[in-house]
C-alpha cells in the first residue's frame, strides 16, 4: 500500500505507515541525545503536523488538545494520583527511618551483589498485581540494599523491569491478565489461562534474569554502568540522579516501620481493585478481578496506606504532625520526572494510536499478505514486538492484534491461543525496550535511574530473548507442541548467553 494517500488534494497520513514517524523519531532522538523530554515533545509535534498537513499553529493546538484530552482521562488521572500517593508512602518510610533500618538489617542478612539482585528479583516475583505498583515498591525498597553493594541503577532499573510486565503478563490475578481476558471472545479468562506456557517472553525473560545474576552478565553499554558503580558511582555519572531528594532520616524507625506500610499497600490495593469489580457485592474473585477498575484500585489502596502510615508512625511519636506534612509535597516532588514523562508520552501514543492510527497500517498489512499459519506466531510476535515499540502500550497492542486473531481462528484449535501467546509476548517485549512505555517510565523512576540510561542498556538483554522466542514461535507454528516451543526457545537462549559469557 502507498505509504502517503491523497484525498481531495490534501496529504492524508492515517492508517498509513507515517503513522508510526513521530514515535520513531521520539525514540531515535532521545537515544541519540540521552534526553526524554524534548525528544518526546518533538515527538509529539511531527505527529501533530502530519495531523493538520504541516500547519504549525494548528499543529501546537492540536498537541495541546490531546495534551488535555490525554490528562484528563479517568485511567491516566488515577496513575498520577497513585503516583503522589505512593512517593509521599515513600518518603514518609524514609523520614520515618524505616528504610534506613531495614537497608541495615538486608545488608547483615544479604551477604554479596548475587544476594541483593536475587532479593530484588524474589521480590518483583512476589509483587505480581500490577506492573506500576511492581515497579516502584521494588525499586523504593530495593534501592539503598543495592547501592551498598555497589550495584548500578541501571542493572537495578532492568531487573525491577524484567519482573513487572513480564511477571504480570503470566499472573492469572493481575490487571494485565483483566485486561486480555477483556480483549478476547468466550472464555477470555480461561483462555488466558492457555497462554501461559506459550507466553515464551515472558517465562525466557525470568530465565534471562536469573542468568544475569548468577552470572553477573553485563550485556553492552551495562559494563559501563557497572564499573562506575563498583567505582562508587551508581548512577554512571548522571548529576541530576544523584543524591536527589535527600530526606532528613528519624533514628527512631525499625524494620517493621517499611515492612508493614508495605505488606498494608499490597494487602489493600488487591482489595480495592476486587472492590471495584464487584466483589463485595457478591461476584466471584477471579470475576472482579477480570472486571476491576486497576486505576481506581491502586488509587484507593494507595489513600488507605497513606492513612494507615500515619496511624502508624504519630501515635509512637516516630513523626511530629508538621514533619508528616512535609512528607507530602516531598514526595509530590520526587514523582515529578515520571509523571512528566507520562504526560507527554501519553500523549505521543494518542496521536500515533488514536489519531494517526497505526493499528490501521498494521492490520491492513496483515490482511493484505497472507502468511503462512506455520509462519503466522513468529510473525505476530516481530509485529506485536514492533508496534508496542513505537506506541508504548502493550494493552493497545493486545486490542488491535487480539481480535484480528480471534477473527482467524475458531475456539478449540490450539493455533488460536498459540497465536495470541505470540501477540501477548511481542507486546510486552516492545513496551520492555520502548523509551515511550509506561512500565519502562515506572522503572526508571523506581530505581531512580536516568531513564534513557535504562532504556539503553536494558535493549541488548532484551533483544538476546526476542531472537530466541522467534526460533520458539517457529517450532510452535510447525509442531503446536508447548514442550517443543518452550525447549527450543529455551536451548536458543542458553546457547547466546554461553558465547556471550564467554565472549565477554
Amino acid at each position: 500500500m502507498p505509504f502517503i494517500s491523497q484525498e481531495g488534494g490534501n496529504m492524508n497520513f492515517i492508517g498509513t505507515f507515517w503513522a508510526l514517524i513521530p514515535a520513531i523519531i521520539a525514540i531515535v532522538i532521545a537515544l541519540k541525545t540521552k534526553e526524554v523530554y524534548i525528544s518526546l515533545f518533538i515527538g509529539i509535534f511531527v505527529g501533530g503536523l502530519l495531523l493538520t498537513g504541516f500547519h504549525p499553529i494548528a499543529a501546537i493546538k492540536t498537541v495541546f488538545e490531546t495534551m488535555m484530552a490525554s490528562l484528563s482521562d479517568t485511567w491516566n488521572i488515577g496513575i498520577l494520583i497513585f503516583l503522589v500517593f505512593l512517593g509521599t508512602i515513600v518518603a514518609l518510610m524514609t523520614r520515618a527511618g524505616g528504610s534506613r533500618a531495614y537497608g541495615e538489617w538486608a545488608t547483615h542478612r544479604i551477604k554479596n551483589k548475587q544476594g541483593a539482585l536475587l532479593s530484588t528479583f524474589g521480590l518483583g516475583v512476589l509483587i505480581f498485581v500490577d506492573d506500576y505498583f511492581n515497579c516502584l515498591t521494588v525499586g523504593s525498597v530495593m534501592r539503598n540494599v543495592c547501592d551498598e553493594f555497589k550495584i548500578s541503577r541501571a542493572k537495578l532499573a532492568y531487573i525491577i523491569d524484567s519482573t513487572a510486565a513480564p511477571i504480570c503478563i503470566i499472573a492469572p490475578i493481575s490487571s494485565w491478565a483483566a485486561a486480555v481476558s477483556g480483549y478476547t471472545s468466550g472464555d477470555g479468562f480461561y483462555l488466558f489461562l492457555q497462554t501461559i506456557p506459550f507466553n515464551l517472553y515472558a517465562l525466557l525473560t525470568i530465565i534471562m534474569v536469573l542468568c544475569v545474576i548468577r552470572f553477573d552478565l553485563n550485556i553492552g553499554s551495562m559494563k559501563e554502568h557497572e564499573i562506575s558503580a563498583q567505582n562508587g558511582d551508581v548512577h554512571h555519572g548522571n548529576e541530576e540522579y544523584k543524591d536527589v531528594h535527600v530526606i532528613e532520616t528519624s533514628d527512631k524507625g525499625k524494620v517493621l516501620d517499611l515492612i508493614l506500610p508495605v505488606l498494608f499497600l499490597i494487602i489493600s490495593c488487591i482489595t480495592c481493585m476486587v472492590y471495584t469489580g464487584g466483589f463485595f457485592e457478591g461476584v466471584s474473585f477471579i470475576e472482579s478481578f477480570t472486571n476491576c477498575n486497576a486505576s481506581l484500585g491502586l488509587v484507593l489502596g494507595s489513600f488507605l496506606t497513606l492513612v494507615f502510615t500515619f496511624l502508624l508512625y504519630l501515635p509512637r511519636r516516630i513523626l511530629t504532625y508538621n514533619q508528616f506534612a512535609e512528607c507530602l509535597p516531598t514526595g509530590f516532588k520526587m514523582m515529578v520526572p515520571a509523571m512528566t514523562i507520562l504526560a507527554l508520552a501519553w500523549t505521543l501514543g494518542d496521536i500515533v494510536s488514536t489519531h494517526l492510527q497505526a493499528g490501521l497500517f498494521v492490520s491492513t498489512m496483515l490482511e493484505q499478505y497472507q502468511i503462512s499459519v506455520a509462519v503466522l506466531p513468529a510473525c505476530l510476535f516481530v509485529i506485536a514486538a514492533g508496534l508496542a515499540f513505537a506506541t508504548g502500550t502493550s494493552w493497545g497492542t493486545f486490542g488491535i492484534l487480539i481480535p484480528i486473531v480471534t477473527a482467524i481462528f475458531t475456539e478449540g484449535n490450539p493455533m488460536l491461543v498459540i497465536c495470541i501467546s505470540s501477540i501477548l509476548a511481542g507486546a510486552v517485549c516492545g513496551d520492555h525496550i520502548s523509551p515511550i512505555s509506561d512500565t519502562t517510565i515506572m522503572a526508571s523512576a523506581g530505581a531512580q535511574c536516568h531513564h534513557v540510561g535504562h532504556v539503553s542498556t536494558q535493549l541488548p538483554y532484551a533483544m538476546v530473548v526476542a531472537v530466541a522466542c522467534i526460533v520458539g514461535y517457529i517450532v510452535a507454528g510447525l509442531t503446536q507442541n508447548v514442550w517443543l516451543t518452550f525447549l527450543s526457545g529455551l536451548i536458543t537462549l542458553l546457547i547466546m548467553i554461553f558465547c556471550i559469557n564467554k565472549k565477554g
